[in-house]
């Protein structure tokens, strides 16, 4: 109970509304980077995702820290519903694929069941409007690990096959951001 409190409360310094981000309409960016699935690295191509129908990509600030904790576990217990709706879900961060192995095995997080992307150069962050606000010097993630490169803001987009977006989701906790994916990606499977 004590670790979701503390998640909870540095959720809230880390959150960011997403103010210059792309918007519901506008064409998502197509990338292709190294990913990571229950530890394992490999290539993940947006195009490819959208085959098997819309792709929530969410951006984090990084991995192993408080709010990204909790929106990766969140993510994580919810993957079967998201996964009825017929969506895939890949979590975005300026980690390298290093870190990202450690945090798609952990159990307390990614559990194995959701990619999460590298986008160690900030190029994919960029490309969708994001901010990325420097880390302080020294900063240091909850396994007592220095991070040492920059948070993007946490922002969600729901893409269609069309490539299109129909979503973007900022400005909420964790646990929010996630609910509102689902709630988005539900919706959509429904007007199908």
């Amino acid at each position: 109970m004590k670790r979701i409190l503390i998640a909870s409360i540095l959720a809230g310094a880390i959150a960011v509304p997403a103010a210059a981000a792309l918007n519901e309409g506008d064409a998502a960016p197509d990338f292709t980077t190294q990913a990571s699935l229950a530890g394992k690295a490999f290539n993940f191509s947006l195009k490819d995702a959208l085959k098997t129908g819309p792709v929530v990509v969410y951006f984090y600030p990084s991995a192993f820290t408080g709010g990204c904790n909790l929106q990766a576990h969140t993510f994580a217990v919810n993957h079967d519903k998201f996964v009825a709706a017929g969506a895939t879900v890949v979590g975005v961060s300026l980690d390298n694929i290093a870190r990202l192995n450690d945090f798609s095995a952990d159990p307390n997080y990614c559990a194995g069941k959701l990619p999460v992307a590298s986008d160690a150069d900030g190029k994919i962050t960029k490309s969708y409007d994001l901010k990325v606000r420097d880390a302080s010097a020294g900063a240091k993630d909850t396994r007592g690990v220095e991070i040492g490169h920059g948070f993007a803001e946490r922002t969600t987009f729901i893409v269609t096959p069309n490539g299109k977006i129909t979503a973007t989701i900022g400005g909420l906790t964790p646990e929010q951001n996630v609910e509102k994916a689902l709630e988005k990606v539900q919706q959509l499977a429904a007007a199908k």
